[in-house]
Parts: C-alpha cells; sequence; structure tokens
C-alpha cells in the first residue's frame, strides 16, 4: 500500500503542497465544504489521477458521474506519476453544491508540486545501488530474499595508524570503527553505498527541510560518512552514528543524488539482532515561529553481516604456528607439511609469542561479506596470555579484520578456541545447514562445571549463520572439543569424516596384537626418560581401563549428540585409536599424543606421532590410522610433539592455526 497523507483544503484561498512520487494524496473534502454543500465535484490536470473512492468502489476521473454526494464515506485520492518541472505546475479543484443549485456554492484549489525522494541501498544484493521495488523496510533471508548488508568495519586501512598508546601497549580495539574519520578509499570500500535521490523544482527543497536519521537505539552500531561534492577521503564528514541521531541534508542544486557511506560498529550480539533502520524525512515549513512537520518518510533496512567460520574442510590460505625456545624441530616439520599442501606459513617469532605456543587457543579465523566487499577476521579470545597482543600487532591490517569480546576477569580453559570448531555444511532432518554448525565444549550434561563465558556464546549464537551446537567436554582436563574430535575431507557420502578419538578401538587394536603375539611390544620407543609399558601391561593395567570405560562413555554421549545435531550415521564416523589417563581431580589427559588433534591442510594430515607399540617395525597406532583415513586419498605425516607440546597438555592442532578460504556459499541465501 503506498504511503498517504491527508491534506486540509480552504475555500478561502488557494492550498499548496507536495506530492513525493510513489505516495497518495488524501483530500478532506469534508472539513473545508461550505455549510450548506450537500454535493461536490472534483477535475485535476492532466498531470494528476484523481480517484473517487464512493461505496467502497474506487472510480477513476473523469467518469460519467459530475457530482459526488458529500458523504461521510465519499474519499478523494490523488497520485502523481512525473517529477513537476516547475513549483505549482499541477492543480486540482474541487467545486462545491448545495441542494437543487447550478451555481458552485464554494471553491477549495491545490496547487501540487511531484519530487521525488527516495533513500534506497543494495536490497537486490548485487554489488551496486539501484532503484526497487520490493519492500526495503524490511529484510529477508534465502535465496529469493532482499535487504541490504553492512559489514563491521573492522580491519585497519591506515597504515600510519599508531596500534600502540602511549604505554607501549596495543590499543584495545584500534580498526576503523573505532573512530569517526575516513582515511583512505580502501577504507570507503568497505563501507555499504546508500543513495538518497532528491529530484524536482530545487526550490522546493530549499523551502522544505529533509533529513537523514537512525533510531537511538541503533546510532551505537553505524556510522554514516558524507563527502557531498567532494572525492578526497579526508573530506568527508561523519553525519550520523554515535551521539548523532540526525543530519540536515542540502541537496545540490546541480545533483540529484547525495551518497552516503555506511559502516557497521558492532556485531550482531545479545540485545542486537543486526537490524538497522535509516530514514529520510521531507519536512513542511509552517508558519513562523512553529516547527516544522512531516510530510514524507522513506526507509530502508539494513543487517550488519555474521563472522562466519571456517571448517577443517575448506582450502588452506595460510598457517601460522609459534616459534618458542624448544620447538624447533616441530615448526620445521609444520612447514614441510604446509609446503607440501602449497600453503604458506606465518611465523610468530618468540619476541611476540611471549613463549606462548598455543595458538589455536588464542584466535580463530574467519570472514565477514557482503555483495560488495569480502575480508577476513581474526576473533580473539579471552584467553589473554602471551600471544595476547599478536592479533593485534600482526593480524591487523587493511582487509583484515578483528573482533573480541569482553569476558569476566574469571575466564576458564573452556573459553580458549581450541574448544571453539565448526562442523563442515550438513543437513538434519530437512533443515540445511550450509555453512556448518559452531560446535563448543561445555559443562553439560553436569551442573556447576566450566562453561566458556556467556558473552562469547551469546556472541556465536547471534551470529544466526551456524546455529551453534554444545557438546560435554568439561570431563577434559583442559575441557577443548578438538581433543576428541575432528574433521577431514572425504570424497563420497556428506564430503567429509568426523573423526572421535576412542578408547574401545584402542583396546580393540591392542587385544589384536596381544592375540597375534606382540604382547612385550611397549610405547614410547625412542624417547628418552619415559616409561615403556608393553601392551599387557597396559591391557593388565585395571585402573586404566575403567578410566577409559569412563571416557568412552564421555565420548559416547557427544557422539549421540553429533549424529543428532549434525544429521550423521555412523558411516560418517571414523574411530580413531587413543588413551586417556586421569589427572589429580579424574579429568581425562591424553596417554599418548592425542591423534585427533591434527593440522588438517587439504589433503595432507599432520597428525601426532602416538610412539605405539612397534609390530614388525611399524608402530601399530599409525598403521591403523594410515588404513583408516588413506583409502580417502589423505595423506598422513606423523609429526613428533611429544615433548614440545604433548606433555604440555596439547598436540599439533593447538599448537598451530590456519586461515582458509570463504565458503562459496553466500551466508544470506540460506534460511536461519
Amino acid at each position: 500500500m503506498a504511503q498517504q497523507r491527508r491534506i486540509q483544503l480552504c475555500t478561502q484561498r488557494p492550498t499548496s503542497t507536495v506530492c513525493v512520487l510513489g505516495t497518495e494524496l488524501s483530500l478532506d473534502i469534508q472539513g473545508s465544504a461550505p455549510k450548506d454543500a450537500i454535493a461536490f465535484h472534483v477535475q485535476g490536470t492532466p498531470g494528476v489521477k484523481v480517484y473517487v473512492v464512493h461505496e467502497t468502489q474506487s472510480v477513476k476521473l473523469p467518469s460519467s458521474v459530475t457530482r459526488w454526494p458529500l458523504a461521510a464515506g465519499t474519499e478523494v485520492l490523488l497520485t502523481m506519476e512525473a517529477i513537476s518541472k516547475d513549483v505549482g505546475d499541477e492543480k486540482v479543484r474541487i467545486s462545491y453544491f448545495g441542494e437543487a443549485s447550478g451555481v458552485p456554492v464554494g471553491r477549495a484549489m491545490l496547487y501540487l508540486t511531484c519530487v521525488e525522494v527516495s533513500l534506497d541501498a543494495d536490497t537486490g544484493r548485487s554489488g551496486s545501488v539501484s532503484r526497487t521495488l520490493v519492500d526495503k523496510t524490511t529484510w529477508t533471508w534465502g535465496p529469493d530474499g532482499h535487504g541490504a548488508i553492512l559489514l563491521v568495519n573492522c580491519d585497519r586501512d591506515d597504515p600510519k595508524s599508531r596500534l600502540m598508546g602511549d604505554s607501549g601497549e596495543p590499543q584495545s580495539q584500534p580498526t576503523d570503527n573505532r573512530d569517526t574519520i575516513v582515511c583512505s578509499y580502501e577504507d570507503l570500500k568497505d563501507m555499504s553505498q546508500m543513495v538518497l535521490r532528491t529530484r524536482g523544482p530545487r526550490t522546493i527543497f530549499t523551502g522544505h527541510g529533509l533529513v537523514l536519521h537512525v533510531g537511538f537505539s541503533d546510532a551505537d552500531k553505524v556510522g554514516v560518512f558524507y563527502g557531498g561534492n567532494s572525492i578526497a577521503p579526508e573530506e568527508y564528514k561523519h553525519v550520523l552514528g554515535g551521539e548523532k541521531l540526525a543530519y540536515a541534508v542540502k541537496p545540490s542544486q546541480h545533483q540529484e543524488e547525495s551518497i552516503f557511506y555506511v559502516e557497521g560498529l558492532a556485531f550482531p550480539d545479545a540485545g542486537f539482532s543486526g537490524l538497522v533502520a535509516f530514514h529520510v524525512t521531507l519536512l513542511e515549513s509552517p508558519e513562523k515561529g512553529l516547527l516544522e512537520t512531516p510530510i514524507f518518510t522513506d526507509t530502508v533496512v539494513f543487517r550488519v553481516a555474521p563472522w562466519i567460520m571456517t571448517p577443517n574442510t575448506l582450502a588452506p590460505l595460510e598457517v601460522f604456528v609459534c616459534s618458542v625456545e624448544d620447538n624447533e624441530d616441530f615448526v620445521a616439520a609444520v612447514s614441510m607439511l604446509a609446503e607440501e599442501a602449497k600453503c604458506p606459513v606465518t611465523i610468530c617469532p618468540l619476541p611476540e609469542n611471549r613463549n606462548d605456543r598455543w595458538i589455536q587457543d588464542e584466535v580463530e579465523f574467519g570472514y565477514v561479506q557482503a555483495p560488495h566487499k569480502m575480508f577476513p577476521v581474526v576473533f580473539d579470545s579471552p584467553r589473554d596470555r602471551g600471544l595476547k597482543d599478536f592479533p593485534v600487532r600482526s593480524i591487523l591490517g587493511p582487509d583484515f579484520g578483528y573482533v573480541a569480546q569482553e569476558t569476566p576477569e574469571n575466564t576458564s580453559s573452556l573459553d580458549s578456541f581450541g574448544n571453539l570448531e565448526v562442523s563442515p555444511p550438513v543437513m538434519v532432518c530437512s533443515k540445511e545447514y550450509p555453512l556448518g554448525r559452531i560446535l563448543i565444549g561445555s559443562s553439560f550434561p553436569r551442573f556447576g562445571g566450566r562453561r566458556m563465558a556467556k558473552s562469547v556464546r551469546n556472541f556465536l549464537a547471534a551470529q544466526r549463520v551456524q546455529a551453534p551446537v554444545e557438546l560435554f567436554s568439561d570431563w577434559l582436563q583442559v575441557g577443548h572439543v578438538d581433543e576428541f574430535l575432528s574433521f577431514i575431507p572425504a570424497p563420497d557420502r556428506k564430503g567429509f569424516r568426523l573423526l572421535l578419538a576412542s578408547p574401545s578401538a584402542c583396546y580393540q587394536l591392542l587385544r589384536e596384537k596381544q592375540e597375534m603375539g606382540y604382547g612385550e611390544a611397549t610405547m614410547f620407543q625412542g624417547l628418552h626418560g619415559v616409561p615403556k609399558p608393553s601392551i599387557n601391561e597396559i591391557l593388565g593395567n585395571e585402573a586404566l581401563r575403567k578410566f577409559n570405560a569412563y571416557t568412552q562413555s564421555c565420548i559416547s554421549w557427544n557422539r549421540d549428540i553429533l549424529k543428532r545435531e549434525l544429521g550423521l550415521a555412523e558411516q560418517d564416523i571414523i574411530d580413531i585409536p587413543q588413551l586417556f589417563q586421569a589427572d589429580n581431580q579424574a579429568r581425562a589427559m591424553a596417554y599418548f599424543p592425542d591423534m585427533v588433534n591434527m593440522l588438517v591442510l587439504g589433503r595432507h594430515l599432520g597428525i601426532p606421532k602416538p610412539f605405539g607399540p612397534l609390530v614388525d617395525g611399524q608402530c601399530c597406532l599409525e598403521e591403523r590410522v594410515r588404513a583408516l583415513l588413506q583409502p580417502l586419498g589423505l595423506s598422513c605425516t606423523f609429526i613428533n610433539d611429544y615433548f614440545s607440546y604433548h606433555k604440555l597438555d596439547g598436540e599439533v592442532h593447538c599448537g598451530t592455526n590456519v586461515r582458509r578460504k570463504p565458503f562459496a556459499f553466500k551466508w544470506w541465501r540460506m534460511v536461519p
């Protein structure tokens, strides 16, 4: 339904008003009628379409009926379809008649000027702004959806910007969305365009106010910049956002379009759906000393693009690893694997990591995407140990964004991002998750245990496109989901396999070797100062067996959740032999290097070397894993991380991180 405005008429003097293209004017014929009038006649010039609504029927004029009864339900509507060339160049006249009178008892004259006032954005998601017939005030998902998209401008395009404060410490969030300046053309490219079109006699716009405005609740979520006729980035002014709720627009005498640039300041979160509405209102100036009154408002709605995680199955673009005091061989092995996968390696040196090797726990790589732009964004965990400054110092930059969530000081190990994974795309009971589902570890189903910070969980859920699943990980000493699961690419079925650590599979393998006569084969050959239990000793250790029966029950609980929430069948899951041992709080630690905690670079896998019992000169654990994974076309490289990572309660995956290629699927085409 077209926007409609009521117009008061007067028989004493002519009335002048503006009709905005695409709207209706409803004439108050009753209020201006002379006392004795019982009928009226209405006539308009050719540029005006006039309709009389009488007894619910709409009649376009002229018609065979010349006079209409001045009844309570009778209404006159006007529309205009062409922009006026001059002020008041179209007219409508109302003639009032008394009973049995051929002479009008009064006349009301209305002078009309048609203008266009339109606020537009890329509602068609084509990458450019165009006029549209869709409802700009709504935002819809799906392949046939519509609505404009806004990026959080969380990168840093100004290479001259000082990232360090006066104390020498990094600024908390020195990103482009934390300032109110445009530093470069690249900064503008991160923003979405919003175009205000004003057509019609220019004197109309000098006599009427035109205001761009945003609601109070949305103002801290966006920033709007305007350069007028300037093309120099430094001359763009911050006109909306923060404490600025409205901006008076002065249309150019020679230009019908005013281009505004809009940036997001905040991601969707608890209390913020991600939707932001902008309005432009045309104001009419009344008698001197009175406030202006609104006569037309146009609205366009944006959605702030979500932060999206990337699963192991997407192609690697860059591998990150820390160089610390005792991991030279590990860094070399990871670098060699990356070279085989034709993937560049970034080594974080000791002065930057401050002897913190757990780069997986510190950050998670993802990206943001709009039709006009896409760039990677690093999510900084609340962990904040030696690598605390690394994301800001070394990752944040032009077209590489940064986001973090404020959390209470009493964070736990579960707030580290080894406890944050995402599945490949899945279908669950006819419900499609084309960007996969986020997996986080929790104390569920036990009460009173450790959980990931509420602010982080709320943030992840608010993105909407990768609906999170909580798993039970508090049974582990460190408590991270990457200690018992991983995803690898596969050429068949769903395109991937879920790997689960399995004490049951390990005991089965060891019993097989015992029955084959290898019961005296020992673990950890080649490692100095490490006890070397035999297969017989492991199988005869009743306390170890009972504890692993417990850990298997915890993993089986998660297995059922994963099958249900990811729509998996048993054929989609591979059990990787693994044993756990109890710490002094009865939480689980890997008994030997945890093989599911692997680095996945396409078909190249970097797996913690388990140092299992040697059977015919081969590690039987490595041999079993190769037999499980190589038929999928995967290459298994076993990396020795025993002293540099495993003994410190982590493995290959914990000590590395990967930036991956974004999904080909566009998030706005899904139905959450």
